[in-house]
């Protein structure tokens, strides 16, 4: 009886140890499947009314102008989010005016809107081809893989995919994007097209140049690709050289515009009244050539330490 009892009770601790086991093994496969569900089919994030509003902005087709000329001057917002930032702006901009400066809500509410308007054209001037400007400082190093990956006996094709693994973005981004088209069978010349349609820079048509020839005509590729790439970074070097040097009259561009205007503010906050006299008849002659000579000055120096490598 005892013996019965002993194995009764036996059985009873091994089940329990084996409902134990299995049970912790179906919670830690329950939790697996639960995390690719959810990056299968992601839920859906609730969103506010403003949000929804900015979505509907951005799938636009009148935004997708915007869009390329945010993501040209490697400005990573989309284009809802930046016009808010211009009203945002706006809005702070006419309350330094009118609260601070004591100006009239008219002449605030117009230079609010006049130096936003300047701003946004500024930003696009002064970061104009920001994206093109990356994308090619990274050819040397686009160069040089591709060189090493030809040189242990790989094809473009999986130099190509190298590259997209091992560069940052923006290079990395593009060269996955062709990596993606060359897998689903688009020939190399249209995926490189694909790209250079978004960069027509010149370094970069010398890039396409030089695989297209090569892959046609045949030779020694990883040579081609390690001259392309040290002169790729000879220029690289030579072009950051020239913006240390040009440093200080770009930072003066800014400042000879901003210190009048500032100046003109804190003395019409210290004397009540002291730009009344440019409202008149002469006084308007005066701040529009004031204007334009500020304007004038601005593109002046920025085009002379324009230096194109």
């Amino acid at each position: 009886m005892n013996i019965a009892v002993s194995i009764l009770y036996s059985l009873a601790v091994l089940s329990l140890l084996l409902f134990g086991y299995y049970y912790l093994g179906y919670r830690s496969q329950k939790k697996e499947w639960k995390l690719k569900v959810k990056e299968w089919y992601p839920e859906e994030q609730r969103k506010s009314m403003i949000s929804k509003l900015g979505d509907q902005f951005d799938e636009r087709e009148s935004s997708k102008a915007l869009r390329n000329k945010l993501q040209s001057a490697n400005v990573k917002l989309l284009p809802s989010e930046y016009i808010a930032a211009l009203l945002v702006g706006g809005m702070t901009v006419f309350v330094f005016f009118y609260t601070i400066f004591s100006m009239p809500v008219a002449i605030s509410l117009l230079l609010s809107v006049l130096l936003m308007l300047a701003t946004n054209y500024l930003l696009f001037y002064i970061r104009k081809n920001n994206y093109e400007i990356r994308f090619n400082e990274q050819l040397g190093e686009v160069c040089r893989i591709l060189g090493n990956a030809a040189r242990s006996g790989m094809t473009i094709n999986q130099g190509i995919e190298i590259v997209a693994r091992e560069v940052s973005a923006p290079a990395g981004i593009e060269f996955k994007q062709i990596s993606n088209e060359l897998k689903l069978g688009v020939p190399l010349e249209t995926a490189l097209r694909s790209v250079q349609k978004r960069n027509k820079s010149r370094d970069f048509n010398l890039f396409i140049a030089t695989l297209l020839i090569q892959k046609k005509t045949g030779g020694n590729l990883a040579r081609t690709l390690e001259t392309m790439g040290e002169t790729f970074e000879e220029r690289k070097v030579l072009s950051q050289t020239i913006k240390t040097m040009t440093a200080e009259q770009k930072y003066i561009s800014f400042i000879i515009p901003v210190m009048p205007v500032f100046l003109l503010l804190v003395m019409n906050n210290v004397i009540d009244g002291f730009i009344e006299p440019l409202w008149s008849g002469f006084g308007v002659i005066i701040l529009i050539a004031f204007v334009g000579a500020i304007i004038l000055s601005f593109i002046l120096i920025r085009k002379i330490t324009d230096i194109r490598v």
